[in-house]
């Protein structure tokens, strides 16, 4: 008699390929802006917005519009589509200024208190279950990256104007996290990630009809092209996940991104962790992984 494996719901097998596309984002966007950071040194920071957004849109247009044409076009909800692309480059502009000012690593832990807000909101506006254990998880999560960060001990003064930026840009994240979520329900990939690449490379595009500057060096368009493609790769995993697994379940799998961050500043800046900060990135790994066990037990707990 065969032996008759047990039959594993696609809901389960779904939300662990939405974790592994999510992990994929996240390094995607640490690319980003370990790259951000080196480019924007030499380039104008309007000119990197612009050519984030650019490069991006024509990636995905060059993906997109070969297999689906014109009907990528359709969609059920226009304005939180244009609402979704007022979100990006709200959050790029905010991201671009941040890094300008702190190291990557400083700037990717203190980003990363979003997945906490996102987790948090999620039950009350999405309407998921948010068990205690996983907002335990995000906790902990949460205290590796304050371990990271140090107030009165990282690269940049708690007391200087320049933290609000970081916190406005999770502030603009967390409700881009959110609505991205939601899209997802009855929005396609790639019909919101060609609305969004398109809405943000207009807009971007707009400010440098006064503030255009020429770029002569070949290396630093091959980093703003990078750009555009690790965001636009990135946000295309980024929305598979969530189409696959709930905003709950994913978000203390974002603190990956700090670990990817670490790893390249230590090779684009050489920029070494300390101590404390590794004893962060392990807190971080672990909750990580304490969430995949978490996810493997449920889904066992449900054959």
């Amino acid at each position: 008699m065969p032996l008759k494996l047990p039959h594993t719901p696609a809901i389960n097998t779904r939300a662990l390929a939405g974790i592994g596309l999510l992990l994929a984002a996240v390094a995607c966007f640490a690319v980003l802006d370990t790259t951000t950071k080196r480019v924007t040194a030499e380039v104008p920071l309007l000119m990197a917005v612009w050519a984030r957004n650019f490069f991006q849109a024509i990636f995905t247009s060059a993906l997109v519009l070969p297999r689906q044409g014109w009907s990528v076009l359709k969609t059920n909800h226009l304005a939180q589509q244009i609402t979704r692309g007022l979100l990006m480059v709200s959050v790029t502009v905010l991201a671009f200024s941040s890094l300008g000012v702190m190291p990557v690593g400083e700037f990717t832990a203190i980003v990363m208190t979003t997945p906490l807000l996102v987790t948090l909101l999620a039950a009350r506006l999405l309407g998921e279950h948010v068990s205690p254990f996983r907002v335990a998880l995000v906790v902990g999560g949460f205290l590796g990256t304050a371990i990271i960060v140090r107030p009165g001990g990282g690269a940049v003064s708690w007391h200087s104007w320049h933290m609000l930026l970081p916190l406005v840009l999770v502030a603009a994240n967390t409700a881009f996290q959110l609505l991205t979520s939601k899209m997802t329900r009855t929005e396609t990939t790639m019909t919101t990630q060609f609305y969004t690449s398109w809405i943000g490379a207009i807009l971007s595009s707009i400010p440098l009809f006064w503030f255009w500057t020429t770029i002569a060096n070949p290396y630093l368009w091959l980093g703003l092209l990078l750009m555009g493609v690790a965001g636009a790769v990135g946000h295309i995993l980024m929305i598979m996940s969530f189409e696959r697994s709930p905003a709950a379940t994913l978000m203390p799998y974002m603190y990956m991104q700090i670990g990817f961050a670490m790893l390249g500043g230590w090779i684009i800046f050489d920029h070494l962790p300390d101590h404390l900060s590794l004893i962060g990135i392990g807190l971080i790994a672990a909750c990580g992984t304490a969430g995949g066990l978490l996810t493997l037990y449920e889904r066992r707990l449900s054959q």
